[in-house]
């Protein structure tokens, strides 16, 4: 019997700097509910989670920063180079991500869930996907992407690469492989074609439009980038172009929610959720609009689809220009806030990551009752 009735699962796995996280997001814009389970794993060892003392009394009180949160490098230079400490790592954290991702999965509104896990195989997990799926990257790649991507150092990355088990053996066990090595457009090619042979109907990958008074919010898809891109080149006064294949790139790390007046493309956001947090880190309006009914209807659209995708918390960074209307932005329930004011670690973790410099941080909470508290 299966664990989740009424749900089709993806289970998507792949070594270390495989793309993963890219492959998710693409099944994600075609109405897939991603969940990251590593994500979930660091925040199971947040202070106040349920792994954080168990984690703190395994390996030592030396692992706290000024904060008191665990600071995931000093853990990882130890369990990367142990695996036993490893092992007892996983033992704490992976129960608790199994609660997690069951709570999600079951809240979740969409039919199709994709799991990303590293740790998918050997996870019970795996007894719930109806599907494997593994991103595979050679071993050259990888390592570019860990010293590039993630500043680690070559003995660091290589270090990281040669903890996991070789790649063939999840290779073996997969349904499908998506080889992650080239341009975006080929990734998302594979994607595309596996989502059809999987949901041949289409229905699942209907795009979502809310309307009223001629205007339409939509998700866009990677076949938007041509005319996404024509627009941004239209409003934007940087001095280089901005080409499809700019925004297809993009697409590996985001989405797009695009305003429509009739046919006609007036505003896009940039927009994505991860770790249960969403981020709206674009904002490009036709000067022409009136700025406050538009973005009322944006952002009505990023909290209905936020809130659907069980987040916390919504987060805007805005230019200082469009960020001094501050009567339009308290009252769509928007405060100005600075990242060490947020308080919970996986939200100023988000803002870090997300937030474009010289932007300002607006902050809303969507809701209470913080998703991994009980868990």
């Amino acid at each position: 019997m299966k664990a989740w009735p009424g749900k089709f699962v993806i289970g998507l796995t792949g070594n270390i700097a495989t793309g993963k996280s890219v492959v998710r997001r693409m099944f994600e814009h075609l109405g897939a509910y991603g969940i990251d389970a590593d994500a979930l794993a660091h925040r199971a060892m947040a202070k106040g989670a349920p792994g954080y003392q168990p984690v703190v009394t395994l390996f030592g009180k030396w692992l706290l920063g000024p904060d008191g949160q665990v600071e995931r490098a000093k853990l990882g230079r130890i369990v990367f180079s142990d695996p036993q400490a490893l092992a007892q790592l996983e033992a704490i954290l992976h129960p608790l991500v199994r609660e997690a991702v069951d709570v999600l999965v079951r809240r979740s509104k969409q039919p199709v869930i994709v799991l990303e896990a590293i740790k998918l195989l050997e996870s019970p997990l795996r007894l719930n996907c109806d599907r494997i799926v593994v991103a595979y990257a050679p071993e050259e790649v990888q390592l570019n992407r860990l010293v590039e991507k993630r500043k680690l150092s070559h003995a660091t990355a290589r270090q990281r690469i040669a903890a996991q088990p070789p790649q063939r053996d999840k290779i073996t066990a997969a349904d499908y492989v998506i080889r992650n090595d080239g341009p975006y457009e080929d990734t998302w090619h594979q994607v595309s074609v596996l989502w059809q042979e999987l949901f041949p109907t289409g229905e699942l990958a209907a795009r979502e439009a809310s309307v009223g008074d001629s205007v339409s919010i939509e998700r866009a898809r990677p076949n938007d980038a041509a005319e996404i891109a024509a627009f941004l080149n239209l409003y934007r006064v940087k001095n280089t172009p901005i080409s499809a294949s700019d925004i297809m790139a993009v697409f590996g790390e985001k989405a797009f929610l695009l305003l429509r007046v009739g046919d006609k493309l007036s505003g896009l956001v940039g927009w994505q959720v991860e770790n249960l947090v969403s981020r709206t880190d674009e904002v490009h309006l036709d000067p022409s609009l009136p700025i406050t009914d538009s973005m009322r209807k944006i952002l009505d659209k990023v909290e209905r689809s936020s809130r659907d995708l069980q987040c916390e918390a919504s987060l805007l960074f805005l230019p200082p220009k469009m960020a001094r209307r501050e009567d339009i932005w308290r009252g769509l329930g928007y405060e100005t806030r600075t990242i060490e004011s947020l308080g919970i670690r996986a939200w100023q973790e988000a803002a870090q990551e997300s937030m474009p410099h010289g932007s300002v941080l607006l902050f809303k909470q969507l809701r209470k009752d913080r998703v991994l508290r009980p868990v």
